[in-house]
């Protein structure tokens, strides 16, 4: 087989396992996905906001549909409040400087999060320290609590009010299915909230 054969099958067995990540998380989680949204919605239209965290792709996640929440997604609207707990270097590395890594997004929340709001946790693993203990916090404060997890789901899923858990092992997998499930999330917060505003 020669190198174009390779890698033209690799990107093949690729796409079909993306693909297949993604239909088999909606056939086991459709109608969760669909409760988060509406979460989402009833957050927003109470005067709520959402505070969004993970660590390395997720935290590139969570900036990701902070922007596309605030700025628009589809349709030119009003912004929504939604705040990506990952952005802010002077307080990422003070916090971690000066106390752990571990309470990085705990403080933020407890700074920014009041009774409410919603947090959403995302973690391909669902066991980071930092992103737990910061849901538990959440929780104990009144927010609503949701996560977006893979595999097993790991402590995330059950400590959160909703988790979407991937039924995937492959961290790019569970990635990709995230950013599809964020975005979606979006489409229908963005639809329900401003009917009427053509795309």
């Amino acid at each position: 087989m020669s190198h174009d054969d390779a890698r033209r099958a690799l990107m093949l067995s690729r796409l079909h396992r993306s693909v297949e990540a993604k239909e088999e998380f909606v056939r086991q989680a459709g109608d969760l996905i669909l409760d988060l949204a509406e979460r989402m919605i009833t957050v927003f239209r109470q005067g709520g906001k959402l505070l969004i965290f993970g660590n390395g792709g997720s935290a590139a996640d969570a900036q990701h549909m902070a922007a596309e929440l605030v700025n628009r997604f589809l349709i030119d609207r009003s912004p929504l409040p939604a705040v990506a707990l990952t952005t802010d270097s002077s307080i990422l590395t003070a916090i971690g400087n000066d106390f752990s890594y571990d309470e990085v997004f705990v403080k933020q929340v407890e700074a920014l999060g009041r009774a409410g709001d919603m947090a959403l946790a995302i973690s391909t693993s669902g066991n980071s320290a930092n992103v737990l203990r910061a849901v538990r916090r959440a929780a104990g404060m009144g927010l609503v609590t949701a996560g977006l997890t893979g595999g097993s789901g790991g402590g995330l899923a059950a400590c959160c009010d909703i988790c979407l858990t991937v039924p995937a092992t492959a961290t790019p997998h569970v990635q990709e299915v995230h950013l599809w499930v964020e975005h979606l999330l979006c489409e229908i917060v963005e639809q329900e909230l401003f009917a009427g505003q053509a795309p």
